[in-house]
């Protein structure tokens, strides 16, 4: 049995959180499968134990393909340990506003494709300033200037607190492995 990692990206941060995710589930003697939506077409969820997405928040909505993905497949999500890890600069800050904003986006991604995940979790994301085009590097630039931080457009700066993340992850393992053993009692 392996957990199955599936995640959408735009400007390769979710990509990074992802193959994170994965590489420490696997570090914990976890079979893994990582792969982009795109490349999730069919899955045997026979040998599925347990499922983790990642998508990002752009404009208010993570990525339609993800969401298809999660609608596509909710009752096979619905019937085993789920996590989604959402992946935004604004998990970065401390505005409660935009903190429940985020939320907000996530409990209707879910609820829209029927999914109901185990567990939510906000990442922080990255500015990646050598991806985006002359328009969006100046929006970020003013998003950036709007809450205080002075970033330079030349490099890209990223927030993703990778200890807590791999703390949620051997956490999550560990609560599978404790599922696993009293399904086998």
């Amino acid at each position: 049995m392996a957990i199955l990692v599936v995640y959408a990206t735009t400007e390769g941060q979710t990509r990074r959180v992802a193959r994170f995710v994965a590489h420490r589930l696997a570090g914990r003697g976890r079979g893994v499968e990582l792969l982009a939506v795109a490349d999730a077409e069919e899955i045997d969820w026979t040998s599925v134990e347990a499922a983790v997405l990642a998508g990002s928040v752009h404009m208010g909505r993570v990525q339609a393909d993800l969401a298809a993905f999660a609608a596509d497949h909710a009752a096979a999500l619905n019937a085993r340990p789920t996590l989604f890890l959402q992946v935004s600069l604004c998990a970065a800050g401390t505005d409660p506003e935009e903190l429940a904003e985020i939320d907000r986006i996530a409990r209707a991604f879910c609820a829209e494709a029927g999914w109901r995940p185990g567990r939510i979790v906000q990442v922080a994301g990255a500015f990646r300033f050598t991806q985006y085009d002359f328009f969006r590097r100046w929006a970020m630039r003013h998003i950036a200037a709007q809450k205080g931080e002075t970033v330079d457009p030349g490099q890209d700066r990223e927030y993703t607190d990778w200890a807590a993340l791999g703390a949620l992850c051997d956490g999550w393992a560990e609560e599978l492995g404790e599922v696993s053993a009293r399904s086998r009692t």
